[in-house]
Parts: C-alpha cells; sequence; structure tokens
C-alpha cells in the first residue's frame, strides 16, 4: 500500500481547489472495493477539507469569511507575513479520512474535497494512502 502523491498547484492567496476527482480517480485505480482513503497536507499554511462542491459560491464564501475572521494584516509577530495563513491551516487542519464503498469514494451528494491554500499561489503537496478492508 504505498502513498501516493499528487503536485497541486493553486492560484490565489486564498483558495479552496476542488480536488475531489483528482482523489476518486486515484481510488477508482487502486481497486479497492472498500476501505479507507487517508489524505494528508505536508504544509503548515495549506489544509484539507470536505464541504459541498456543487455550487462554486460556497467555497468563495468560504475563503472570504476566513479572511474577515483572520485577517492577512494584524498584530502577528511572525516576521515571515504569512501568520494569518498558520493560524487557518491549524483551524481547518491538514488530514481527512473518507470511506471507500463499491471502489467509490463514499462521499455524501453534495460533497466535495478541496485543498485548502492559505499562502499562495504556490505548488502543493497532498499524500494519498489508500487501505482495503482485510477480508
Amino acid at each position: 500500500m504505498a502513498i501516493h502523491t499528487l503536485q497541486l498547484k493553486t492560484t490565489r492567496r486564498t483558495q479552496l481547489l476542488d480536488i475531489t476527482d483528482k482523489v476518486a480517480t486515484l481510488v477508482q485505480k487502486s481497486a479497492v472495493h472498500s476501505g479507507v482513503c487517508h489524505l494528508y497536507v505536508p504544509h503548515t499554511t495549506a489544509a484539507i477539507t470536505i464541504n459541498e462542491h456543487a455550487d462554486p459560491d460556497v467555497a468563495a464564501d468560504v475563503e472570504a469569511a476566513l479572511d474577515r475572521l483572520i485577517p492577512h494584516r494584524g498584530p502577528y509577530a511572525h516576521a515571515e507575513g504569512n501568520s494569518d495563513s498558520h493560524i487557518k491551516t491549524i483551524l481547518v487542519g491538514t488530514s481527512q479520512t473518507v470511506f471507500i464503498e463499491n471502489a467509490r469514494l463514499a462521499l455524501g451528494r453534495w460533497q466535495g474535497i478541496f485543498l485548502a491554500e492559505f499562502d499562495g499561489p504556490r505548488e502543493r503537496h497532498l499524500h494519498i494512502k489508500i487501505v482495503s478492508d482485510p477480508s
């Protein structure tokens, strides 16, 4: 069970990038009928989340809300100028797990998987481990 790594490019400082199809393709190629798909972002200013992906306005609303709650410029001590990005990553989180049923991601009807960029634009990595149920 190897770890797969997706290289992803973001285009904005704050961006929710829908990667559902990329992850679903890896799951289909794995031929795992039942199991789990672990997702992990090895960065301190990017995260992974699951939310609605049917309406792109939801991702735009989340981006805007996080930027309002944790502004880029603030009374931060971190000298690199990206403290807001670190804080957002802590709040959103760097890992998710999705069940696999019938060789497909067991996401809800409206759910999608997003790389959450908070210090872009950048090239990011997403590590994916697909594990089959022992049976």
